[in-house]
């Protein structure tokens, strides 16, 4: 549900370091038992287990829709197993897959791992584009294609998405002389991100004391590479990195603002990014939806209304999930009937209503719980219309199977380096190819 910050793997190091474990799980792996009529799921007498393996928080659990399924199927009971981050589910999930066994009912899977799946993993997994009440045409085209394989099979349902948004601080920006109305500050940057650095150069010479424009070089250059199509990998599936266009655009724009002094040089997702936002350091982030709920957690209630939300400069898309079922699962038929159920529109909404997670199911957006939403926090903002919007837009992403690594070693390797350590960006960049040769199949 988040952006990923996973570490670095060989796939063939992962699947090969299993196979001899794969004899002894597979003798103990069921297929199929435990119905509710006999009652071995695990759930107590007459009762079945679904058993769902995820990573983070997909909010299924605190917006009420396990109990509300429960209120349905009194047959059936769900047990979520949460691993708090992504490289230390995904690694297991590929170890499990490789076995054949101790895997749930339903898994989930990071869209920077999706294409790994939906090509060499297809086959482990229920096509649910044949399962009951899944229709294509309710998901965003692209975001459909993403979990699809080359014969039609679709391996996962799209649960949310991440469009880009820029959060900002009106505080910071009324001192700063920039305008503070989110449709003003929206126009600032309309249509191109190099208008975002100019805007923070504008910040910059009127910034109250102790206050930079923007988190990092990493931010940034995050928030311009997922707006292009093309980014590590062109269509046919060749890797692009060391010479793509969208790097070489983003890489400048994240050295132009990390060498020009708009960044408070920063690793996201670490205890010091946290603190910067108690502390009031930096005016603007790149956010996505699962971003909110993180500012206002580390923000506290001192950035109430402080902060509010605008529209990025281009559409683009940096997070976002899938469920599917593996063909390993012990209850396949009622894990497929739950995963359809919980990605449905009317669920997405459900879900975006009580926990911001923005739908990958277009007709949720017409729904009032997305259409009206507005955050109290951030000023009141309309963040359903503001997302909504946004992810209309984005493009069909080429997802290629090393993306994850690849793009983690951009920006906590590279463009970490420039932030934080003084390097050229020319040696910067050189130590981010590098760690990228070693790091994944060519």
């Amino acid at each position: 549900m988040r952006g990923s910050t996973g570490t670095y793997r060989r796939r063939a190091v992962v699947l090969g370091a299993v196979a001899a474990l794969g004899a002894g799980l597979l003798g103990g792996c069921a297929r199929d038992g435990g119905t509710a009529a006999s009652g071995t799921g695990g759930g107590g007498s007459g009762k079945t287990t679904i058993t769902v393996g995820t990573f983070g928080v997909f909010g299924y659990k605190q917006a009420g829709l396990y109990a509300e399924y429960e209120r349905l199927h009194p047959d059936v009971t769900i047990k979520e197993s949460v691993i708090e981050r992504n490289d230390a589910y995904y690694p297991q999930l590929l170890t499990h897959l490789a076995a054949g066994g101790g895997l749930a009912d339903i898994q989930a899977v990071e869209v920077a791992n999706i294409n790994e799946v939906a090509t060499t993993l297809s086959g482990k997994f229920e096509d649910l584009s044949k399962a009951a009440g899944v229709r294509s045409s309710d998901w965003l085209d692209w975001k459909w294609k993403q979990a699809t394989d080359r014969k039609g099979r679709t391996v996962g349902l799209g649960t949310d998405i991440g469009p880009i948004a820029v959060c900002y601080r009106k505080d910071l920006f009324k001192k700063a002389g920039l305008p503070t109305d989110r449709e003003a500050v929206g126009r600032l940057w309309a249509g191109d991100w190099q208008k975002y650095i100019d805007t923070g150069k504008a910040y910059k010479k009127r910034a109250p004391a102790g206050t930079v424009f923007t988190d990092s070089a990493a931010g940034v250059y995050n928030a311009s590479i997922h707006a292009y199509p093309e980014r590590y990998y062109d269509r046919r599936g060749k890797a692009i990195y060391a010479d793509s266009p969208a790097v070489k655009a983003s890489w400048d724009l994240a050295v132009q603002a990390s060498r020009g002094g708009l960044t408070a040089r920063l690793k996201q997702f670490e205890k010091p990014w946290d603190q910067a936002y108690a502390n009031g350091r930096f005016a603007t982030v790149a956010c996505p939806p699962w971003m909110l709920g993180y500012i206002k957690e580390k923000a506290g209630a001192a950035g109430k209304d402080k902060w509010d939300v605008a529209a990025a400069p281009r559409p683009a898309n940096w997070g976002g999930s899938f469920i599917g079922v593996p063909k390993a699962a012990r209850h396949k038929a009622e894990a497929v009937r739950l995963a359809v159920w919980l990605t449905a529109p009317a669920q997405q909404a459900k879900l975006f209503d009580r926990q911001a997670s923005i739908p990958s199911t277009p007709s949720s957006y017409d729904m009032p719980q997305v259409r009206d939403a507005r955050h109290p926090y951030f000023g009141g903002a309309p963040t359903g219309r503001i997302f909504a919007a946004a992810a209309k837009g984005i493009p069909t992403l080429v997802i290629g199977p090393d993306e994850q690594q690849i793009g983690t070693a951009f920006t906590d390797i590279g463009l970490l380096q420039i932030d934080q350590q003084g390097r050229s960006p020319r040696a910067a960049w050189k130590a981010t190819q590098k760690e990228i040769e070693n790091a994944v199949d060519e």
